[in-house]
């Protein structure tokens, strides 16, 4: 059987494999200490389950518009005046299957053959896959630690063509937990605005902030780029909602109408009753955000400190999301039973199967000599991961 070419470069998500391959062990009873999924262990507030109860009961179960229901679509508006200071209109809103979905429907609806997109790495693993899915070439330009993970301007710059149609960024980073300073969003606004292109936010993990700068995104620092901006944002992170599967686009008018013929064709409308619950969480009480982030900030004391005293590897502090990006290349050299290990796909493939800890390679992140470790489990199975990791570690020769 022939498969469509387009799938040919595609990898499967190693978020995804790893996460499905760690709870099938712990599914046949084996005790894995899992920090593979970028997912909080908090259960849905009880406000926002008390809403798509509501929403049932009142049978609200059909088909609703593609864009989603008007007061959801109000909501987010609502929401981004309010937390953000940017103004749109309805209309200028589109609702997906969460942020994953509005990304995949902006580089279908934007992007030919061999249109190229500039992408930060360390990258969310997605975010190349899917501009090749639609034809386009992602353009990667690196970023380190030393730096705050910020592309340098003349490294932006040099990555710029004619056939840019896009940059992407992502602040709070996956995997990195970089959040971007203004002045850094300044430097690539300098550069961009230089440029026709458009300017893609994914601003996913917005609430989870560990320092007392605002949150601030592209279009705040640039508000001259608005109409530039794609704004990419879900209720998953914030809101402990990733099953509900409910994220939003907003943009240019012109954009967002490219982006809901895709969906209108593929998927029509995300779940009417993820919208109702989609309308509360937006308009309910941010206790629950403040809570969560507060024990995350707690688990990212435990988990950092535990990686930095393991002999060979070093880790930095994040300021936002709940991921933690060790580096590892001082292990690389070192031998597992007698082979050298090589690589970080090999070091979590050894630490899933013989020590039972679930955890990501740096790799395909775009950053070899990496491990990503989400800390959005509890401390008990933190504390399990950094033991095993020490044991691990003391194995080798």
């Amino acid at each position: 059987m022939k498969i469509s070419r387009r799938l040919q470069p595609i990898r499967p998500s190693a978020t995804l494999a790893l996460t499905a391959k760690a709870k099938a062990l712990a599914a046949k009873g084996v005790d894995v200490a899992a920090l593979t999924a970028g997912e909080p262990d908090f259960d849905t507030p009880e406000f926002i389950k008390n809403a798509a109860i509501a929403a049932l009961n009142a049978g609200f179960t059909k088909y609703t518009a593609t864009a989603g229901i008007p007061e959801l679509r109000a909501a987010i508006c609502d929401k981004l005046a309010r937390d953000n200071g940017l103004r749109y209109a309805p209309e200028q809103v589109l609702v997906s299957a969460g942020a994953k979905h509005s990304f995949y429907n902006f580089c279908q609806a934007l992007l030919n053959e061999g249109d190229e997109v500039i992408i930060f790495a360390p990258y969310w693993v997605s975010y190349p896959d899917m501009v090749m899915l639609a034809g386009g070439s992602p353009v990667i330009v690196d970023t380190d630690e030393g730096s705050g993970y910020a592309p340098k301007p003349e490294a932006l710059a040099r990555a710029l063509t004619p056939k840019t149609r896009a940059i992407v960024i992502n602040s709070p980073s996956n995997p990195t937990g970089a959040v971007l300073s203004n002045s850094q969003l300044r430097a690539i606004a300098d550069v961009a605005r230089k440029h026709d292109c458009l300017i893609v936010s994914d601003d996913i993990y917005e609430k989870l902030l560990y320092r007392s700068e605002p949150f601030a995104n592209i279009a705040n620092v640039a508000p001259d780029l608005l109409d530039r901006v794609v704004v990419i944002n879900g209720m998953s992170k914030a809101y402990a909602m990733t099953g509900w599967r409910l994220g939003y686009a907003a943009g240019p008018k012109e954009v967002i109408a490219a982006m809901q013929l895709i969906q209108d064709q593929s998927t029509s409308n995300t779940s009417s009753i993820s919208q109702k619950a989609g309308v509360a969480a937006l308009q309910g009480p941010r206790e629950s955000i403040d809570r969560m982030v507060q024990e995350f900030r707690t688990r990212r004391e435990i988990i950092v400190s535990g990686l930095n005293a393991i002999d060979g590897i070093s880790c930095h502090t994040p300021d936002g999301a709940f991921y933690v990006f060790p580096r590892i290349e001082k292990l690389l050299d070192r031998r597992y039973k007698g082979e050298r290990l090589g690589g970080s796909v090999r070091v979590s493939d050894v630490l899933l199967d013989d020590f039972r800890v679930g955890v990501v390679p740096g790799l395909p992140f775009g950053a070899e000599g990496h491990l990503r470790l989400s800390f959005a489990t509890s401390p008990q199975t933190i504390e399990k991961a950094l033991s095993r990791i020490r044991e691990f570690v003391a194995s080798l020769s």
